[in-house]
């Protein structure tokens, strides 16, 4: 049986548009036949998500989730194909799990590619700076340091971009996973448009009562 891995997976992903964790098992399954885990995937009706991906996704619904008694709210449009898809229960259930998990995990950006440059090369610096200054790495090669930096960069995207943070309700797999599975039992393709999060009380500079200092300013 052939090693079964994280590029071995990644490839299969990209080929196939099905989630990592299929990926995974299908490849485990195939014993790490790429081909045999193709046909795995077609078989469970996985493989044809990526095919969708270059059609047009207008409709869909706003969903909205609060917790906290009022204290965090979300709104989130979840686009799709078709009115008919819009309106099921298992889509109106996806939007619902995916405004709750961003009032939960906190995302910034829906995808990589929102991140904006300065951003993204800020975070970039930080990390090749603490990579530089741990003594583990004092005599690793310059390509061994860009390898740690880009782990650190996915870990920065796996934190703050809606897509790849695990979701809550299954951590197995992340929010674009999700999205790839439902396109597949869906079979329309589906987008995350655009969310906002808000938070009560967030950007309020509050006044802090220093009753201490205020009875000494009166004596």
């Amino acid at each position: 049986m052939a090693e079964i891995t994280a590029a071995g997976v990644k490839a299969l992903r990209e080929k196939t548009g099905a989630g990592m964790m299929e990926c995974k098992n299908a490849l485990t399954e195939a014993g790490g036949n790429e081909e045999q885990a193709i046909e795995i995937l077609r078989k469970r009706g996985l493989a044809s998500a990526k095919k969708k991906e270059g059609r047009i996704a207008a409709e869909g619904a706003v969903g909205s989730y609060i917790h906290m008694g009022g204290k965090v709210g979300v709104l989130v449009e979840v686009n799709c194909e078709t009115d008919f898809v819009a309106r099921t229960d298992e889509f109106q259930q996806l939007v619902k799990d995916i405004a709750m998990h961003i009032a939960a995990a906190e995302p910034r950006y829906v995808a990589r590619t929102d991140v904006p440059t300065s951003a993204l090369e800020k975070e970039r610096e930080i990390a090749r700076a603490q990579a530089k200054n741990d003594p583990k790495n004092a005599n690793k090669p310059e390509q061994v340091l860009e390898k740690i930096v880009e782990g650190r960069l996915n870990k920065f995207f796996e934190e703050t971009v809606l897509l790849d943070q695990p979701f809550v309700k299954d951590p197995a797999k992340t929010i674009g996973d999700l999205l790839t599975e439902k396109i597949a039992a869906i079979k329309e393709h589906i987008t995350v448009r655009r969310f906002a999060r808000y938070k009560m009380g967030e950007g309020i500079e509050k006044r802090g009562d220093d009753f201490g200092g205020e009875v000494a300013a009166l004596l």
